[in-house]
């Protein structure tokens, strides 16, 4: 079944190590912007209706509409898609933007999942992060999404941070298990070249830690974390029985989704979409009646089965390689087998029958090995 992922790029403030597609809030835009969603969610061709189980606003941050834009959202992808009863339907907020009362609104809107990006549970962490709240106020919000009627919460967590210990990174961690998440993303930082964040780190003669201290930051955190009953799934999530994100598992195992919003992208029957990036671009196509795609593509089938095996080595249980060469009329092993030898030699990558796998120390260097693939 599909996914459909919703680009909501709205911002409070520019966090100062964000590459996402983003810009400040201007209600007037954000308005034009949902009827702009809602227009181009109904241009979805005519015929049987796709049937999805997911749905995805992801940003930016989308915990800046308001429940009724939420609502017409959903009510425009039921018009055109069949969702299922049982649709996972997740919405990304930040903790300063929530409160009880919005988030019981989502909830009657057909929101089913929350993601809290939480980042640090250090206040000094989070001012150097640029975040608006603080460690206090992401308690509350998840107390607000527990009292609203959330029962299925995650909660991002961030690491390599400048100047960031084990020891701080763990206190986090252990905060976080403390709130008792149905799931957890622990994402290492990436500084990107323009980033403001980068200025900050070279004035301040901060670094990130040496990779030996971040995988013990890594191995160790998965372990306080499995301990508490959430298991890892994939590179960087954590879940309890049944509460992996469907949605994302898409992403992992050759799946499709639609895609709709500013510099979303898409995929369907081996097409790449991409959706231009700017705002105003995009609600001026929609209300020419022009496509709103920048780029849409056949993949070849080199590439498909190369983004199969590379996303599908990203989860615990690995990637059925004989299943994936099957699907695409390519033997893996005749035509990977030589490049893969030296990481099965070294036990950075584990085969175990027709599956293929990286242990726990292999992920690590999972986009070395990943590499091969690409």
């Amino acid at each position: 079944m599909l996914g459909v992922y919703i680009h909501i790029p709205f911002c409070a403030s520019i966090c100062n190590y964000c590459n996402f597609n983003r810009s400040l809030l201007d209600p007037d835009l954000k308005r034009r912007y949902v009827d702009a969603l809602v227009t181009e969610i109904g241009r979805l061709e005519a015929g049987p209706s796709p049937v999805a189980d997911t749905v995805f606003f992801g940003g930016g941050t989308p915990s800046l509409l308001t429940p009724h834009e939420v609502s017409r959202i959903l009510e425009a992808c039921r018009q055109r898609l069949t969702l299922t009863a049982d649709a996972e339907v997740t919405l990304e907020a930040n903790p300063e933007t929530v409160s009880e009362a919005l988030l019981s609104g989502y909830r009657e809107a057909g929101v089913t999942r929350l993601s809290i990006g939480v980042q640090s549970f250090r206040d000094d962490e989070l001012r150097l992060l640029s975040r608006r709240h603080g460690a206090a106020r992401a308690q509350e919000a998840v107390a607000q999404a527990r009292a609203a009627g959330f029962d299925n919460l995650s909660l991002d967590l961030m690491m390599w941070l400048p100047g960031q210990s084990p020891a701080a990174w763990l206190e986090s961690v252990d905060a976080a298990i403390a709130l008792t998440p149905e799931h957890l993303s622990l994402y290492m930082l990436e500084v990107y070249p323009n980033a403001p964040l980068r200025d900050a780190m070279v004035r301040a003669q901060s670094s990130q830690a040496p990779d030996d201290e971040v995988a013990e930051m890594y191995l160790t955190a998965m372990a306080r974390l499995e301990r508490a009953g959430l298991q890892q799934y994939e590179i960087s999530n954590v879940a309890r029985d049944g509460r992996q994100c469907r949605h994302n598992r898409k992403y992992w195992t050759d799946g499709d989704w639609l895609a709709f919003g500013c510099g979303a992208h898409g995929r369907r029957d081996g097409i790449r979409t991409r959706v231009v990036s700017g705002t105003d671009d995009f609600i001026a196509r929609v209300a020419a009646g022009a496509s709103t795609a920048a780029e849409t593509r056949q993949q070849p089938t080199e590439e498909r089965l190369g983004d199969a095996l590379f996303t599908g080595l990203r989860l615990i249980e690995g990637v059925d390689v004989s299943a994936v060469g099957s699907r695409y009329g390519v033997d893996v092993w005749q035509r990977y087998g030589d490049a893969l030898s030296p990481y099965l030699e070294e036990g950075l990558l584990v085969r175990e029958g027709d599956r293929l796998r990286l242990p726990p120390h292999g992920m690590l260097l999972a986009h070395e090995v990943m590499a091969v693939f690409v």
